[in-house]
């Protein structure tokens, strides 16, 4: 889709009782997403690639992956998604994710799969990048890289770098590679103005990638309901092109 229609989708603004906004997909994309990740159970680990000759075709499955820095709760995130609390191993110990982990969505043969892909940042490995790198770059399936983005932190220079370059790929494709977007995790610890936070946190994203599209805001409080996964799923079937 060309990027001058990317932001014209139709969409809704919906309030959490935080005081956040966010915007939803069209009702279609909400039917589609239920019906595609009711299942549980059928979301399945299918490969791992430690280098570009493994990576795997898997039948030409629309695919979406999500880097982000070490920690950033990207498995956590995941696991929600793909509704299995232990599909992705979660740890506080950074670099465990040391390979592109591909996992099916859909009863099968699927219906899309999730690229879970190694943290960047001090923690990395430049074999990581490298990898990444060759991922998006050759990958025909791409669909979308779903970047992720630490609340309590906000963005450092390495991730700054990161969606420059990938702000830079989406330009030079007109988004017909690959679409970015970006999810902001761990809203739940935020302490204070948490709007205002999440607010400055948007604004830096879109000054360093202008084509990212707006931030989806996740949250997974102790005693709460997570909230913001089920935006996630349909903008993924959005992406995929599955909502109809």
């Amino acid at each position: 889709m060309p990027l001058c229609c990317i932001r014209s989708c139709a969409r809704t603004t919906i309030s959490l009782s935080s005081g956040f906004q966010y915007t939803s997909s069209r009702s279609s994309s909400a039917k589609a997403a239920k019906t595609i990740f009711q299942d549980a159970g059928s979301a399945e680990f299918l490969s791992a690639a430690a280098d570009a000759s493994s990576l795997p075709q898997l039948n030409w499955l629309p695919e979406v992956t999500s880097p982000g820095r070490a920690n950033v709760g990207k498995s956590s995130l995941l696991n929600a998604v793909l509704g299995r609390r232990d599909l992705l191993f979660t740890s506080k110990q950074a670099g465990r994710t040391q390979t592109l982990n591909f996992f099916r969505v859909g009863s099968h043969p699927g219906k899309l799969v999730v690229v879970d892909s190694p943290g960047y940042g001090s923690r990395g490995r430049s074999e990581w990048g490298a990898l990444f790198n060759h991922y998006i770059t050759n990958r025909e399936q791409l669909r979308r890289i779903y970047i992720l983005f630490s609340a309590t932190h906000g963005l450092g220079a390495t991730d700054e770098a990161m969606l420059n370059e990938l702000d830079a790929q989406v330009q030079s494709s007109g988004g017909t590679n690959f679409t970015l977007q970006a999810i902001i995790t761990k809203a739940d610890l935020l302490r204070g103005d948490g709007r205002q936070k999440v607010d400055s946190l948007k604004k830096a994203i879109f000054q360093a990638a202008p084509t990212c599209l707006p931030p989806i805001i996740t949250a997974f409080p102790p005693r709460g309901t997570p909230f913001g996964i089920d935006l996630v799923r349909r903008s993924i079937i959005d992406s995929c092109g599955l909502s109809s």
